[in-house]
């Protein structure tokens, strides 16, 4: 009888077949009947905390699968630390401020933005990030999440928004917020500026040129009119210049070519030259000279005629262009900072809309990208331009609308990393990265990062809380004035900003240095980054069943340049500690082939279409399959095989389910009076449990995953179920061996169900109501109490395990008698069993155990020189009963079709 057909004759009302789209919900109401989470909570209640903190997602839209990915592995995590032992709460958080649901508003009402009332713009956000939140709590729900979803924390609510503002002024107090005049990236399509963590890079094609910038006074170094040569790929910033850069140590030609004297790199001459269509021969080098010798002389800028101070900066490179940098202090970092030290003007001729303005003539009212050939075109009709051709590279875009973007100096406000980078650097040496090469990517961001720009040109948003004076234009923001606004902030939300006038934001009595009390506020609202960075402040250090700092951040490696990043600044900068004790990210999806998933490849996956079709308990099991620290593929077929595990998993707990109907606790057979095989099995079984202990500790979930494959298929369906099948159903219901047999199945059942649970959540609840004796209304509120010792000594171990390796031997020859057709199924066979004198010792004593696990009618031990297995068809007949061959079926009177083990039984079941 095989497996499939012995699910067929058990008795149990749990069903074979999942039907996981339409019962998955009906659990999930009784969840929230029995308002699970909250009973999972008191629960645990004075047990060790264990706090995962939630990275807020966005609100706008539905969930998509690396939201799936992550929740799900949170969900996971939780799970398995409750079970453990743990409380651990868990918060979910939404992030609702930023350019995406501005938008969305703008395209959906039609609205212009900036001709439209604040206050009413904000509210109109406001409504639809919480429409968004409303829909994704049902969808994670629906994942199988457990959490507490009737108090999540949102990033707009009045506490949390109070929170933000008292981080700020943390940092104000400290010092590290400042207003600067400085290159920020900006966005011309948002209008706005933009942090490193919103930039992605992207192909661009550019312009490549070649400009030769006049030395009218070589000041007997050069000559008179010598053009020092640059190299540009953004023409568009040549308005701006104010310098030319070069390199302190690198050595300079000064080459002759058509009558004309050009200054270039030596070390790059032959590049250009070739760049620049001079054909071999056609030059000469007439000197050269270090950077240091050039240092302050003045060349004049080819359109506007203005002085362009001859510069050292350490930033040049002779990895490509010229040796020479053009330099525009308001449109690089790195211009702007050698430009402080040559006292340069932060100059940036552009609108928010990357627009040239006036000071710019004649490319006034131009967009800076349209305006690259006009300027290329003005350069060679001046004739500055050497050389022009385009050529495709990674380029800054804007992560929100994939635009590209610029680099505009523009009054914003920052916070200052390099105050505090040090401690950051050394706490995150404390951190534990589940991904070791985490630690080395903050590292090197934290590292290389410049300031902090916090300021954003938007509506939605948290206010910066600084107010200006009307008269002097002085900065007011002090510790008073920001624990005002944090007081107004908690009672009404950060649309007091929008709708107050600035006096009613201010204490009692506020005036300026200058004396006036007229005052105007800040128009910025800080970066969402800020908003969700201050989070572990805002709530987990304010909510009295959370606890501060986390255990555990887990979201995408995306979030190294993000979240991890943002709320690693903000702890550091007020708490002077990093606020998570342990890191871990996930990959990224892709498709079958490896592929990213994309709109125009069309080979997205619907994770709620996934569970419409299969239930999330497949979607959740595929989770765990794959390691998902790195990126993770997943198709069609990738989750046809993963349902297929789910069948054999579930069909193990159906069969140990339906041989347990007969099965209370009390029938429980002592784990020292149970048989050898018996406590084989609970011996694997408990090296399962502490296999998957250690895989979940680790949130190694394949490795769970895996295991439990494993023992289903090999430990339980292969053998152990396969060989106990004949007690189970031939003996006395109440039999000792029987019982003992059950004993093993309830263990392994109850076990099993609590191993999978935080990963086949719906499934455990669904077979937890069909244990005997359970208490709990749910598997999630019962704790892992696994068995931790073994039951068999070593000798005797080794001796089942050799056991093991014996019906291998024999299972083998089976099947090749199967297949010529001398048995059909195995209790057809009658095995001679040779074996060498010493195994032979060993197993002679054994012999009717060895049947029982080869699963045959007759055996027959004989000494030999190596192991063999010879099979003939058993003699007698078979029993109608137990199916085995004997010689004595027909000997009672009353049931001649069967054998003398089980007419008795039978006369005893009918009396």
């Amino acid at each position: 009888m095989d497996y499939d057909q012995t699910l067929n004759l058990m008795k149990t009302d749990f069903p074979m077949r999942g039907n996981l789209p339409k019962r998955e919900p009906e659990i999930l109401r009784q969840w929230e009947e029995m308002k699970l989470y909250e009973k999972v909570q008191a629960h645990q209640s004075g047990k060790p905390k264990f706090i995962l903190h939630d990275g807020p997602p966005y609100a706008n839209g539905d969930t998509h699968l690396g939201h799936a990915l992550n929740k799900m592995l949170k969900d996971m995590i939780v799970k398995s630390k409750t079970m453990a032992g743990y409380d651990a709460p868990y918060v979910p958080g939404w992030d609702t401020h930023g350019l995406p649901i501005e938008n969305a508003i703008i395209k959906a009402q039609k609205l212009d933005r900036h001709g439209f009332s604040a206050v009413a713009f904000r509210e109109a956000c406001a409504e639809y990030a919480k429409k968004y939140i409303a829909l994704q709590i049902g969808q994670f729900k629906r994942f199988g999440v457990r959490g507490d979803f009737d108090h999540p924390y949102r990033t707009l609510d009045p506490s949390y928004e109070a929170a933000q503002i008292r981080v700020f002024g943390t940092m104000v107090e400290r010092g590290y917020i400042y207003k600067g005049l400085k290159p920020v990236y900006w966005c011309p399509s948002c209008e706005t500026a933009l942090a490193e963590a919103e930039i992605e890079y992207e192909e661009k094609e550019s312009y490549s040129i070649y400009v030769g910038f006049v030395v009218p006074d070589g000041r007997g170094v050069i000559p008179d009119g010598a053009q020092i040569v640059i190299w540009t790929t953004t023409p568009w910033t040549i308005p701006a210049n104010y310098a030319v850069a070069l390199g302190k140590d690198y050595s300079y030609s000064v080459v002759s070519h058509d009558g004309k004297i050009y200054v270039i790199a030596s070390d790059r001459l032959a590049d250009v030259a070739r760049d620049v269509h001079w054909e071999q021969g056609s030059y000469d080098v007439l000197a050269t000279h270090s950077g240091r010798e050039l240092e302050r002389l003045v060349a004049k800028h080819p359109l506007y005629g203005r002085d362009s101070l001859v510069i050292l900066g350490d930033h040049v490179t002779l990895d490509s262009g010229s040796g020479a940098v053009h330099t525009a202090p308001g449109h690089g970092m790195d211009d702007y900072l050698v430009g402080l030290t040559y006292d340069l003007p932060i100059f940036a001729p552009l609108d928010h809309k990357a627009r040239f303005t006036e000071e710019a003539a004649p490319f006034a009212g131009m967009f800076y990208e349209k305006a690259n050939p006009v300027i290329v075109d003005a350069l060679q009709e001046a004739g500055a331009l050497l050389a022009t051709s385009r050529f495709k590279h990674q380029y800054p875009h804007c992560w929100r609308c994939k635009n590209p973007v610029i680099y505009r100096a523009t009054e914003q406000w920052f916070a200052s990393i390099a105050a505090f980078r040090e401690q950051m650097l050394e706490e995150i040496d404390k951190v534990i990265w589940a991904v070791s090469w985490g630690k080395t990517r903050l590292h090197n961001m934290i590292a290389d990062r410049a300031d902090w720009c916090i300021s954003r040109q938007r509506s939605w948003g948290v206010p910066i809380p600084a107010f200006y004076c009307e008269d002097c234009g002085e900065v007011l923001m002090t510790r008073e004035t920001i624990e005002h606004v944090a007081n107004v902030f908690a009672k009404e939300g950060s649309q007091a900003w929008f709708a107050r006038d600035a006096k009613d934001l201010l204490p009692s009595g506020t005036v300026c240095a200058c004396g006036s009390s007229q005052f105007r506020k800040e128009t910025d609202i800080m970066d969402v980054w800020f908003d969700s960075g201050s989070s572990h402040l805002a709530v987990l250090a304010a909510r009295p069943e959370l606890r501060w700092p986390a255990d555990l951040y887990v979201e995408g490696s995306d979030q190294y340049r993000g979240w991890f990043n943002s709320s690693l600044s903000t702890a550091v900068a007020v708490m002077e500690q990093a606020p998570y004790r342990q890191v871990l990210s996930h990959g990224f999806t892709l498709d079958g082939e490896g592929r990213k998933m994309s709109k125009s490849l069309g080979n997205g996956i619907d994770p709620l279409k996934v569970i419409q079709q299969l239930g999330a308990d497949i979607l959740r099991l595929w989770v765990s399959s794959v390691d998902y620290r790195a990126d993770v593929r997943i198709s069609d077929a990738i989750l046809k095989q993963v349902a297929e595990v789910y069948r054999k998993i579930r069909n193990t707990l159906r069969f140990l389910l339906g041989n347990l109907y007969d099965f209370e606790p009390g029938h429980r057979v002592d784990v020292s009076e149970l048989r050898p095989l018996d406590q084989y099995v609970l011996d694997q079984f408990t090296e399962l449990c502490a296999r998957c202990q250690e895989a979940y500790e680790a949130y190694e979930f394949h490795t769970v995953f895996h295991a439990i494959q494993n023992f289903c298929a090999v430990q339980l369906s292969s053998f152990y179920l396969d060989v106990t099948k004949d007690v189970l159903y031939v003996e006395r219901a109440s039999d000792q061996r029987r019982r003992a047999v059950q004993t093993v199945l309830y263990e392994i059942l109850r076990g099993l169900t609590q191993l999978v649970a935080p990963i086949l959540t719906f499934t455990a609840d669904e077979v937890w109501a069909y244990i005997p004796g359970v208490s709990e209304p749910s598997a999630q509120l019962s704790n892992w109490n696994f068995r931790t010792e073994h039951l068999l000594g070593a000798s005797t171990r080794a001796r089942l395990d050799e056991a093991m390796a014996l019906r291998d031997v024999v299972l083998s020859a089976l099947e090749s008698a199967r297949q010529d057709k001398t048995i059909g199924q195995s209790l057809e066979a009658s095995v001679t069993l040779t074996l060498p004198r010493e195994t032979m010792a060993r197993f002679k004593p054994h012999e009717a155990e060895l049947k029982e696990w080869f699963i045959v009618s007759q055996l027959l031990l004989q000494e030999g020189a190596a192991v063999h297995a010879e099979i003939t068809r058993a003699s007698g007949k078979k029993c109608a009963r137990c199916w085995h061959y004997r010689e004595d079926v027909g000997r009672d009177d009353d049931h001649k079709e069967l054998c003398a083990r089980c007419a008795p039984i039978v006369r005893e079941v009918t009396a």
